[in-house]
């Protein structure tokens, strides 16, 4: 049975993790560069962390720059602009958890994309980067398959 019109063309989309410093800005910006204005598009986290470099490093290779992101929560994204997305993406257990409970009450869909956290990688500055390049490919590539009919409709 298919959702509702809203959750298959979204104008408003929040992508979410655990603290907003590395998986949702950089699927946040994949997304934002994909339709620079067709879509409003933000990330938050469950907690605030820090903006990690590695991740900056990773989308400046792909020409997208995040180094001025603020890591933020939910809650304060809440009070700076509300929560009025038509959709929210979420990369993590604490992020889907605290997004469904916080959609009791808003109407947005919840979509759950499990990614890996590579901060959790071990070794040298090759091996994480390889590890944070592989979490940028995989966001892209389900942002590519999840918007792509977005993009027709919009294009």
């Amino acid at each position: 049975m298919a959702g509702p019109p809203r959750a298959r063309d979204p104008q408003s989309v929040l992508f979410a993790c655990a603290m907003n410093s590395v998986r949702s800005p950089m699927a946040a910006s994949l997304l934002q560069h994909m339709f620079p204005h067709g879509l409003y598009v933000k990330s938050a986290g469950a907690r605030k962390g820090e903006l990690d470099p590695f991740a900056v490093a990773v989308m400046d290779e792909l020409g997208q720059d995040i180094s001025t992101h603020k890591p933020q929560t939910f809650e304060e994204l809440e009070d700076w602009e509300g929560l009025n997305f038509d959709l929210i993406i979420t990369l993590s257990p604490e992020a889907h958890h605290k997004a469904l409970e916080l959609t009791r009450t808003l109407a947005a869909d919840v979509e759950y994309w499990p990614t890996h956290d590579p901060t959790t990688m071990e070794g040298s500055r090759d091996q994480k980067l390889a590890a944070y390049r592989e979490v940028c490919d995989q966001l892209l590539m389900r942002i590519r398959r999840r918007f792509a009919k977005v993009g027709a409709a919009n294009g």
